[in-house]
C-alpha cells in the first residue's frame, strides 16, 4: 500500500503513508490493515459534490472533510481515507482532523458508535464522561488518571457491542487533550507538554503509562453540565426514562453525519440497546471553581469503588 508504518487505534490496524506520532505503533498485524491512509488529488471527485453545513459533503457513499487551508478528506468504505493537503498546510492540524472527525466518519461506515467525551476504567468497567465543549469531559478523566485509574479514550468513545449485545467501549489512542488551566490545576508541569497547534493554548498530554489497551464494558455514561454562577454545589442525578435516548443522540460524535450517511435507524437500534444496559448520571457542577476531584470522588461512590 505504499507505507511502511502500522499503527494500532480505536480497535483498528491503520496503515498510514503520513506519520502519527499520537498512535502507539501496532505489536503485530495479521493480514491486510483495517485502514489505509493515503495522499491524493480529490479536486475531481468534490467537483459536484453537494455541501453540508460548508464543511461536509457526501458523494456516491463517500464522505468528504473540507477544511480551507488544512486539506480535503476523503473517507470511504470504512477502510480508506485520502488527504489532500492544502498548500503550506500545517501537518500537526492535519492529524487533529484525522484523529477527530475522519475517524468519527470511519467509525459511522464500520457501524462503531462513536460518543464525543473521555472514559475511564473504574473497577471492570469503562465509564463514558460526556458533555458539552467546556464542560470539563478531559479534566475530570484527567484527574482520574493522576489517582492511577486508566484511560481508554478522549474525545472520540467508539462503542461496539459483544456478541450477546453488551456495549464494549474500545480503546482509541493514548493521548489527552487539556487546556493550560487544566494542566495547571491539576498541578502538571506545563513545559513538558506541547501545544496541540500554535494558536492554542491548549495541549497534548501523553498517557501510555496510565492507558487501557483492551476493550471493557461500557458500565454507564455520566453526562457533565456546568451551569451559571448561581449553582455552587456539585449535584449527580440518574437519567432515566424517555431523557436516555435523546441525551445519547446529542452526545454521539458528530452526530450531524447520522442522516448524512442514512444511519439513523442504526443509530437508533444501537443507543436504544445500550441504555438499556447501562446506568445514565447527570453531574451539574459550578462553572467557577475547579471541581474535578470532588466530581471523581462523587462519582467513585455512585460506582461503588472506594476512593484512592
Amino acid at each position: 500500500m505504499g507505507a511502511t508504518t502500522i499503527y494500532k487505534a480505536f480497535g483498528l490496524y491503520i496503515v498510514s503513508d503520513l506519520a502519527l506520532p499520537e498512535l502507539m505503533l501496532a505489536e503485530e498485524a495479521q493480514g491486510e490493515a483495517d485502514i489505509e491512509i493515503v495522499f491524493g488529488d480529490l479536486s475531481a471527485e468534490l467537483a459536484d459534490a453537494a455541501y453540508y453545513q460548508t464543511y461536509y459533503a457526501v458523494k456516491n457513499g463517500t464522505f468528504f472533510l473540507d477544511v480551507p487551508g488544512v486539506a480535503v478528506f476523503g473517507i470511504e468504505d470504512g477502510r480508506r481515507i485520502t488527504v489532500s493537503p492544502a498548500v503550506d498546510a500545517d501537518f500537526q492540524k492535519i492529524r487533529l482532523y484525522l484523529l477527530g472527525t475522519c475517524m468519527g466518519a470511519i467509525l459511522f461506515q464500520r457501524k462503531v458508535w462513536p460518543l464525543h467525551g473521555s472514559a475511564v476504567v473504574i473497577g471492570e468497567k469503562a465509564y463514558a464522561i460526556v458533555g458539552d465543549s467546556g464542560a470539563g469531559k478531559s479534566t475530570l478523566a484527567a484527574a482520574f488518571v493522576s489517582k492511577g485509574y486508566t484511560l481508554l479514550s478522549d474525545d472520540i468513545i467508539p462503542v461496539a457491542s459483544s456478541p450477546d449485545g453488551e456495549p464494549v467501549v474500545i480503546p482509541s489512542y493514548p493521548q489527552q487533550k487539556l487546556w493550560q488551566e487544566s494542566v495547571e490545576q491539576l498541578g502538571m508541569e506545563l513545559g513538558r507538554y506541547r501545544p496541540l497547534y500554535d494558536e492554542v493554548n491548549k495541549y497534548a498530554i501523553p498517557v501510555k503509562s496510565s492507558y487501557c489497551k483492551t476493550p471493557i464494558p461500557l458500565g454507564g455514561v455520566f453526562e457533565l453540565v456546568k451551569t451559571d454562577q448561581t449553582v455552587t454545589e456539585v449535584t449527580i442525578e440518574p437519567v432515566s426514562g424517555l431523557e436516555r435516548f435523546p441525551l445519547l443522540r446529542y452526545h454521539t460524535y458528530r452526530n450531524l453525519l447520522i442522516p448524512l450517511m442514512g444511519l439513523e435507524q442504526w443509530h437508533f437500534t444501537t443507543s436504544v440497546a445500550a441504555a438499556g444496559r447501562m446506568d445514565m448520571q447527570r453531574i451539574t457542577r459550578p462553572s467557577a471553581g475547579f471541581t474535578a476531584h470532588e466530581i471523581r470522588n462523587q462519582m467513585l461512590e455512585i460506582v461503588s469503588q472506594p476512593i484512592l
